[in-house]
């Protein structure tokens, strides 16, 4: 369904800028453009080419939000950080409770270039040189 949504989506994108782009410009847009009286002029009749941008974007704004509304659905109760480790999410990580907590894998590795070989039980300590 969403990939439907999606290339429908996409035509409807394409085929509006087409339909901009075969417009005839009214002038007025950063002080270039067919004269014809500038601001001051009427406003023309609807053409055909108008309606069928309004229709356009009408079908593009209702395709926006039903791609919005399927990817919040789709969304619902998963993290991003969850998504890119594959682990569970944090609601439903079983409790472990009395377990103790490994606080040495939520410290940085130590630089290679600063410790020898055999001293890993350092801590990184910032120096001033």
């Amino acid at each position: 369904m969403q990939n439907v949504v999606l290339i429908v989506h996409l035509l409807l994108a394409l085929s509006l800028i087409g339909v901009v782009l075969l417009q005839r410009s009214e002038g007025g847009g950063l002080g270039m453009g067919g004269g014809g009286g500038g601001a001051m002029s009427q406003r023309s009749a609807a053409t055909a080419l108008g309606k069928v941008t309004w229709v356009l974007a009408i079908g593009f704004i209702a395709t926006s939000i039903t791609l919005t509304v399927l990817a919040a659905q789709d969304a619902a109760g998963v993290s991003v950080m969850d998504r890119l480790t594959g682990g569970t999410p944090a609601s439903e990580a079983p409790a472990t409770e009395g377990a103790p907590l490994d606080t040495d894998s939520l410290l940085p590795p130590p630089s290679a270039t600063d410790a020898p070989a055999g001293t890993t039980d350092e801590p990184l300590v910032p120096r001033a040189d």
